[in-house]
């Protein structure tokens, strides 16, 4: 590892990460095919990346069907940028929901945004006999925000598999709620070609992207050169670092965090390998605090 301090193109201006597997371009096919089937798309991003974890492609397909956007892993968030997304969105004429679908909380407010989305046209057909009609709602977002866990939870049950690897859900899969609402499950979709390198990085640090295909060291530098910026004293108090630390580049922290953890190699050397993914995972669990990268402006 180099000692200078890395700028916003080390990871991924030289290299630029392109993943679009065979199974997203067909998953998007059938999103397209399914959009009609549906009265309500519910949209689930990632709090911590509220605007790199929407797929600019769902924009196209969904059109101007109704839509509940999720701002899932909140507990994992900063609450004060939570708070500011959903006036965001609402200010934009869009319904924002927090949910942290592990525990829970959030989740009856999703039905109700939906029966309240739908109440006029379920009026409707009551008035004319038609009792027994049910909402169809399509859940779509990126891979690895939650989508198999939320359903888990609104569900009650285990409806869809749950990992911690990107594309778990391989095809589309209804999911009856109750008499009144089903839930079509949708594979993970990212889109063809990141342009914009921190949408990559983003992207990268809460694993939608594989760590096989990138270089996780200049990654994780990445991450903590963000996190000095408004974090500083997350990655101070978890990794034991002295407030008057005299450097603040990432690469210096990087080392002291291997120091303070024993990750060494022979000769005393940091095991760079080793501390970026320690600082990776304990920014993807949350035991680096409640953290928001993308904050509204």
């Amino acid at each position: 590892m180099s000692n200078k301090k890395n700028t916003d193109d080390n990871v991924f201006a030289h290299n630029p990460i392109q993943w679009y597997p065979g199974h997203m371009a067909k998953a998007r096919r059938e999103i397209a095919e399914a959009i009609k089937l549906v009265d309500i798309v519910v949209e689930i991003i990632d709090a911590r990346i509220p605007i790199s974890s929407r797929n600019p492609v769902l924009n196209e397909i969904i059109g101007d069907k109704p839509r509940i956007i999720v701002l899932n892993k909140a507990d994992l968030a900063d609450n004060t940028q939570n708070q500011k997304w959903v006036q965001n969105f609402k200010n934009n004429n869009q319904i924002a929901i927090i949910t942290d679908s592990n525990k829970g909380k959030g989740i009856k407010e999703v039905t109700d945004a939906a029966y309240s989305l739908m109440k006029e046209k379920i009026d409707k057909q009551i008035e004319k006999g038609r009792t027994g009609a049910s909402i169809k709602l399509m859940i779509v977002g990126i891979p690895n925000v939650g989508k198999s866990t939320f359903i888990n939870k609104i569900a009650g049950k285990q409806s869809a598999d749950v990992g911690n690897k990107p594309g778990v859900t391989k095809k589309n899969q209804w999911v009856r709620l109750s008499e009144k609402i089903q839930l079509l499950d949708t594979p993970g979709v990212l889109w063809p070609k990141f342009d914009d390198e921190k949408t990559a990085r983003h992207l990268a640090y809460i694993g939608t992207i594989k760590d096989t295909i990138i270089d996780i060291e200049e990654l994780a530098l990445n991450l903590i050169e963000e996190l000095l910026e408004n974090y500083k004293e997350n990655l101070y108090s978890r990794y034991k670092i002295a407030n008057d630390f005299e450097y603040e580049m990432s690469y210096e922290v990087m080392d002291e965090i291997g120091r303070k953890r024993g990750c060494l190699v022979k000769g005393g050397e940091v095991d760079y390998t080793k501390v970026a993914n320690i600082v990776l995972d304990e920014f993807r669990t949350g035991k680096l605090g409640n953290i928001t990268l993308e904050e509204v402006k």
